[in-house]
């Protein structure tokens, strides 16, 4: 790195530091405060915490780690270095001091936590759960920014090349090679250009993008600075979802600091690049995650696609070339520039590098977010990480990559995540999500949720998906209600495969997904319920 950008980050980082060793006298009381654990009370414990907190100790927010069945969690780290864990925290707890009680008599280890965290890799989670949300010190101190003082001291191309080499893809959902989006912006000589970083993240059971803005805010930013700058970009917004509150103060709080602290505008930490950063909100639904309907609203227009060509690097926001990466993208890159591309490329397998963060939730025992090793089986992020199901309840199916994906039965288990489509039936990895069933919960009606869903969300702009998938949901109605023949089985895969064929955006194009794959996995059960009906 050169010698400028080096002494502006070792600066800002020894100031860091002295106001952390101010502190290594105090006891340090940290809090996992995120939108999931504000559902069971976390502001709340923090707000008997601070009425409560001893003299000789200090209060810490951070963001969830990410096992959310845990929480509210609270970690109590003495000035000798001893750490007591607690989950579950309620203000009862706190107001009878039982968090603060001497290591001898703290309780015994959280083996579930521990299962969790076992086989996980984190890269884009490093320091979530762990360090202050709302300090750009400790993120510094952390190995913060160094990616970004490294990207900075090469040309962009370098760093083009160097995230090419780690093998990232993009982690939306569509895994388009990143490195390769942004050297087809930088080459399309009209300009401005603009980088759009989407959180929009509107679909059910995904929950990473957010993890990652309330827990390691100052990471995604270093990794939307890396990317303007390899793409020639000095004008970039974050998209967050439009009810995702907590997010968007958590990245209105690290933008600020970044530019107090001479991270973000003009001449970024003394080097001769510039960018300005600022949030947008969402429009709301899930359509907005397409990228194309994710500009339209940019812009004040209707919250529906565009036609494609041209791709938003060649004419994106404002009809100029455009990078759109999603957040969990961007947080891999300052790992990559920190550590080098191989350092990436050689977690995950040979196809398919680096991590995913999985979303998981439904009939396991530990819900909540796990970054794994591309090429991990689903049995092992049910079984080992999500500790299971409940004694007395059976996994009988797995719906994988939301509602625009599909649904595995259990025989299905040993399959591994890779990008993209991970059975021929229409299953994909999507954005990661993944939701265990048990017997309590019939495919069909499953099926039903899904396909519901998909309807509801339609824009309505192209025919297909606006008539389709309402039509999907009838037939599987009548199915239900026993009303259907097997040409009606026959009739609702071939509109599936229709409204996939023919629709414009991604989220009609994948609208039949959860209806091929239950076809196809449990088509002898469907069928029976006509011959049985």
């Amino acid at each position: 790195m050169t010698d400028a950008v080096s002494e502006a980050l070792r600066s800002i980082r020894m100031h860091a530091e002295e106001e952390r060793n101010s502190k290594n006298s105090m006891t340090r009381v940290t809090v996992q405060v995120g939108h999931c654990s504000l559902a069971v009370g976390a502001n709340e414990v923090v707000d008997a915490l601070r009425e409560t907190l001893p003299g000789d100790a200090y209060l810490v927010t951070a963001g969830c780690d990410g096992a959310c069945f845990a929480g509210p969690k609270l970690s109590v780290r003495s000035s000798d270095g001893r750490v007591s864990e607690y989950r579950n925290v309620t203000v009862g707890m706190v107001r009878k001091g039982l968090v603060f009680q001497q290591p001898t008599d703290s309780p015994p280890p959280d083996q579930s936590s521990a299962d969790f965290s076992a086989k996980q890799r984190r890269i884009t989670l490093d320091g979530c759960g762990i360090l202050d949300a709302l300090s750009l010190g400790e993120y510094v101190v952390s190995g913060g920014y160094r990616g970004l003082a490294r990207a900075l001291s090469v040309s962009p191309e370098e760093v083009i090349e160097e995230v090419q080499a780690s093998g990232l893809r993009g982690r939306g959902g569509a895994y388009f090679p990143a490195g390769l989006k942004w050297r087809g912006a930088r080459s399309v000589k009209n300009t401005p250009r603009y980088l759009v970083v989407n959180c929009e993240e509107g679909e059910p059971g995904i929950f990473k993008d957010r993890h990652l803005m309330e827990g390691v805010p100052h990471r995604l930013i270093e990794g939307a600075i890396i990317a303007a700058y390899a793409s020639n970009v000095h004008q970039a917004y974050i998209y967050v979802n439009a009810e995702a509150n907590l997010s968007a103060e958590r990245m209105r709080v690290a933008l600020e600091q970044a530019y107090e602290a001479g991270i973000l505008g003009e001449n970024i930490l003394k080097s001769r690049f510039s960018l300005e950063i600022q949030i947008m909100r969402g429009a709301g639904g899930y359509v907005c995650g397409d990228e194309t309907t994710l500009l339209n609203t940019m812009e004040g227009q209707r919250r529906e696609p565009r036609q494609r060509p041209p791709f938003p690097t060649e004419a994106g926001l404002w009809g100029k070339p455009t990078v759109i990466n999603n957040a969990e993208t961007l947080s891999s890159v300052p790992y990559i520039l920190s550590n080098g591309s191989d350092s990436f490329a050689e977690v995950g397998t040979e196809d398919a590098k680096g991590t995913k963060i999985i979303s998981l939730s439904g009939a396991v025992r530990n819900a909540g977010l796990a970054e794994v090793p591309m090429g991990t089986t689903l049995r092992e992020i049910i079984f080992e990480m999500g500790g299971g199901l409940p004694e007395g309840r059976e996994l009988t199916s797995i719906a994988v990559g939301g509602p625009s994906s599909g649904i595995f039965p259990v025989s299905m288990l040993d399959t591994p995540i890779t990008p993209g489509f991970i059975h021929e039936s229409g299953v994909m990895l999507g954005a990661g999500g993944i939701i265990a069933l048990d017997d309590s919960v019939s495919v069909v009606d499953m099926m039903r949720k899904l396909a519901a869903y998909n309807a509801a969300e339609s824009c309505g702009k192209c025919t297909p998906c606006r008539e389709g998938t309402p039509r999907m949901v009838e037939l599987v109605d009548e199915l239900i209600a026993g009303k259907a023949s097997a040409s009606d089985l026959n009739d609702l895969r071939k509109l599936a495969e229709l409204v996939n064929a023919a629709s414009l955006c991604g989220l009609g194009q994948t609208a039949g997904n959860p209806v091929l794959s239950a076809l196809h996995f449990f088509g002898d059960e469907l069928a029976m319920m006509v011959k049985e009906r």
